[in-house]
């Protein structure tokens, strides 16, 4: 058979191969960029610069079961807000909308309803950590100093302040006590916080809220109820705006 039949393949250009190959870099650099892009902005605090609470109309108290409720009497909704003070997803929920919270408490768009949780008391040094920041917390509340409240719970949240789990310290009361000063908590709330006078009673209270979290669907902390429905802030950012009376 004559050679000049036969079919001979060519080796293909590697010029192509390296413009595809090019391209194919340039496809995935935009990506990994782009998610970077977009991680950030889903962290980025909201309303950043704002604070806590500012308004002295805002109004702070402890109902039934040890709820703390902050928000203007004619707010025009009102969300539960479930939380463990060492849990770190709460931490994160927190610096993403803690100041965006205040500002929409500020301006009479939502009150909120605290219920504290102690499901990671064993997960602390002291074993009882959780359930000690509830108590606290609730001393701030019955001094009826809404702004201190806000302050106070953003600096228990606050990362250099929340304890690891399984680390080698926590707050102590007297800690708590000074960081509530700190957050312009009156000098009988730091008392009331020193004293651990409140931390039995809170235990109750975090068992109340466990069971209420459970009856209303939720599992996990943070979580965010609203009329009944447990709502998901992490999944959309825009939650508060979306709030219906």
């Amino acid at each position: 058979m004559s050679s000049k039949n036969k079919y001979n393949p060519q080796p293909e250009s590697s010029k192509s191969t390296y413009i595809l190959g090019g391209l194919a870099i340039v496809v995935i650099a935009v990506l990994v960029i782009g998610g970077v892009i977009w991680q950030n902005q889903r962290s980025k605090p909201l309303n950043d610069g704002y604070g806590g609470v500012q308004n002295s109309e805002v109004q702070v108290q402890t109902q039934e079961d040890g709820i703390v409720l902050l928000g203007l009497p004619d707010a025009a909704t009102t969300i539960d807000l479930f939380e463990d003070p060492m849990c770190p997803a709460c931490r994160l929920f927190e610096e993403r909308y803690g100041q965006q919270v205040a500002q929409a408490v500020d301006d009479g768009q939502i009150a909120v309803r605290f219920h504290m949780m102690n499901f990671l008391n064993e997960a602390s040094p002291s074993k009882d950590y959780s359930t000690r920041a509830i108590a606290a917390t609730q001393c701030v509340a019955d001094s009826g100093d809404a702004i201190a409240y806000s302050a106070f719970h953003t600096a228990l949240f606050d990362e250099s302040n929340q304890p690891g789990e399984g680390g080698s310290s926590d707050l102590s009361n007297d800690d708590l006590a000074q960081l509530a000063r700190d957050a312009g908590a009156s000098d009988e709330a730091a008392d009331c916080i020193t004293s651990g006078s409140g931390v039995e009673q809170a235990g109750a209270h975090a068992a109340a809220s466990s069971q209420a979290l459970s009856a209303a669907g939720g599992n996990s902390t943070p979580s965010v109820v609203h009329n009944g429905t447990v709502i998901d802030p992490f999944g959309d950012t825009d939650w508060i705006a979306n709030l219906q009376p």
